[in-house]
């Protein structure tokens, strides 16, 4: 339900890299992924607009050579509501696939006292070594903006409306089908003086009985008059997981992010709180004819 909502720009671009836990594996989980969207027909709907973009994203996770690929396209709808809130909805579809490399897989039964031997027999039989399938996800999204100082915003989705089926197995039940994924944020953007953004910001999802809360909180500090250098920081907590330091900078309308998960868990005896590192490049901007266009949050000026 964000794709086009952009309350500072009319579109946008990125890329991530991630890599986690290279400190305890020989092959770490590494992720790539890059983005873009953007607003259509601002002058055409009434106090309303369309959103477009898409995703693709590309992971690979541990010695089983795991390996994902998603390409997912998205588009949404946003109508405001009198001057000072706007509500969204949109939808996301996409292919996704996943690869396995059998001959690194080692299970139970080829254990032999001391080792896992994958010479040795074993009794699981993996019929395939790819899959592919359709997914589907779907939210919405309110923000309120009172006033130029303040902005508020939260959302809800689920992943894998669909349920698609996932499996290497030869199966022809339901096993396999992947559990809808439910995510919610909500966060706030408030403008302490002419130099200094607050971000405070809360994320929860659950899968089955997986469960995910992340908060934290970014700040922003004008290095120029009229905010077009930057410098960001920020901390977040991951329940039961890790702290998370990011820091940042912003030149004109290009925004740089790195993070580092420190792990807090009972993990942190084996890889010394050393959980991942993630880098972003983001770049925003407007349209030609359209670079007066106020914005819906808080800015640095």
């Amino acid at each position: 339900a964000n794709t086009g909502f952009i309350p500072d720009a009319d579109y946008r671009i990125g890329a991530q890299y991630r890599n986690q836990w290279s400190s305890i594996m020989a092959t770490p989980y590494k992720t790539v992924s890059a983005f873009a969207d953007l607003q259509l027909m601002r002058d055409k709907l009434e106090n309303g607009w369309l959103g477009v973009g898409a995703v693709i994203l590309n992971d690979q996770a541990g010695s089983g050579s795991l390996r994902s690929t998603k390409i997912y396209g998205s588009i949404a709808y946003h109508q405001m509501l009198g001057l000072s809130s706007l509500v969204s909805a949109g939808f996301n579809l996409g292919w996704a696939s996943k690869s396995i490399d059998q001959t690194k897989l080692k299970f139970p039964d080829q254990f032999d006292g001391k080792f896992f031997d994958n010479t040795l027999p074993t009794s699981v039989v993996l019929t395939k070594n790819d899959v592919n399938y359709f997914d589907m996800q779907a939210g919405m999204n309110y923000a309120y903006f009172p006033q130029e100082n303040v902005y508020f915003n939260a959302g809800y989705s689920i992943q894998h409306v669909n349920r698609p089926k996932e499996t290497f197995f030869s199966d022809n039940t339901n096993n396999g089908r992947i559990p809808m994924r439910h995510t919610a944020f909500v966060n706030g953007i408030f403008k302490v003086n002419d130099r200094t953004l607050l971000n405070p910001n809360a994320y929860f999802s659950m899968q089955a009985r997986a469960t995910e809360l992340v908060v934290g909180v970014n700040a922003n500090y004008g290095l120029s008059e009229y905010g077009e250098k930057q410098l960001l920081a920020g901390l977040y907590y991951r329940l039961g997981d890790a702290v998370v330091p990011m820091v940042g900078f912003q030149l004109s309308n290009l925004q740089f992010l790195f993070s580092y998960d420190a792990t807090l868990s009972s993990l942190n005896k084996f890889n010394n709180y050393r959980g991942a590192l993630e880098f972003s490049l983001i770049k925003k901007g407007f349209y030609p004819d359209n670079e007066d266009r106020q914005s819906l949050c808080p800015t640095i000026y």
